[in-house]
């Protein structure tokens, strides 16, 4: 009954489950284009941008520091591209480089940030690891505002989307524009974790955005079922991380939420029908003992 009832409560689980639901969906895109590190990446490399948003406004609106954090993270990406494309540097390697330097300036900014006298009010530190239990009514609004288009978007290029993701060649053959609809699901992933790191924070927003597609993945080989199922993975492990943050204090929100997401995804790569370990050593016995 306290969900309905606390406000808090109420607040920091539709939060969280928004977030899991949103990220969920979103991740799936880049589990399946084989892109996971790059949201670790952008993650980390949108903690300076919400330093900086601070540093110029002096304030700690949502929005404020939203478009701080995307700022950053797609200047991280559009670095990446600029960096592998001209130089003879690998993707995992410039990513390494990318995030070191980004989440490095931002600690950088974040130790300056802390000798200012508006220090305590920024609380900016709480983005490195989330702060579920501060989210308010307008951090929600501001949820929706920037999340609620970025699925929009990719379900209006859903036929585009779909194809670029599994056989970017023949879309290209066909004369649609592959390097615009990566540079529209990079947008949409950067979304995801910008809404993400207050809740969870930039350590370990790229478990949100992993996790589900990855468990979503065992169950299902069809692109709408798996991010129906994503999403629903990411809204439930929130919920349940909520909630169990709730049976004791010093108890953090975010890390928990990443724990039940790590047990369903786990659950899923032992249980789930037809790719789980289990039913795969099942289907070796059998194919053993009719030999």
């Amino acid at each position: 009954m306290e969900l309905f009832t606390d406000y808090t409560l109420r607040t920091v689980t539709i939060g969280a489950m928004l977030l899991g639901a949103i990220s969920g969906f979103l991740g799936c895109f880049a589990v399946l284009r084989r892109q996971a590190l790059l949201g670790d990446a952008m993650s980390h490399a949108a903690l300076p941008g919400i330093a900086l948003a601070f540093l110029l406004t002096g304030q700690r609106d949502p929005f404020t520091l939203f478009v701080g954090a995307a700022s950053a993270a797609l200047l991280a990406a559009l670095w990446l591209l600029v960096v592998v494309r001209t130089t003879r540097i690998k993707d995992d390697a410039a990513l390494a480089l990318i995030l070191a330097v980004f989440f490095g300036f931002g600690l950088v900014l974040l130790s300056y940030l802390q000798r200012q006298p508006n220090a305590a009010q920024a609380g900016l530190k709480s983005f490195l690891f989330g702060q579920a239990a501060a989210l308010i009514e307008r951090d929600l609004w501001a949820m929706l505002v920037v999340g609620v288009p970025a699925l929009a978007l990719v379900l209006i290029f859903w036929p585009q989307v779909k194809l670029v993701t599994f056989d970017p060649d023949f879309a290209r053959s066909i004369g649609l524009p592959v390097r615009g609809f990566d540079v529209l699901l990079t947008v949409v992933i950067v979304a995801a974790i910008v809404i993400g790191i207050q809740t969870v924070g930039v350590v370990l927003m790229s478990a949100m955005l992993v996790a589900p597609a990855v468990a979503a993945r065992q169950w299902t080989n069809r692109l709408e079922t798996m991010v129906v199922l994503a999403a629903g993975f990411g809204a439930l492990a929130a919920m349940a991380g909520a909630w169990l943050s709730t049976l004791g204090e010093g108890l953090a929100t975010g890390p928990l939420i990443v724990l039940m997401m790590s047990l369903v995804t786990i659950l899923s790569l032992v249980f789930a029908p037809g790719r789980g370990l289990l039913w795969r050593n099942l289907r070796r016995r059998q194919v053993l003992q009719a030999s």
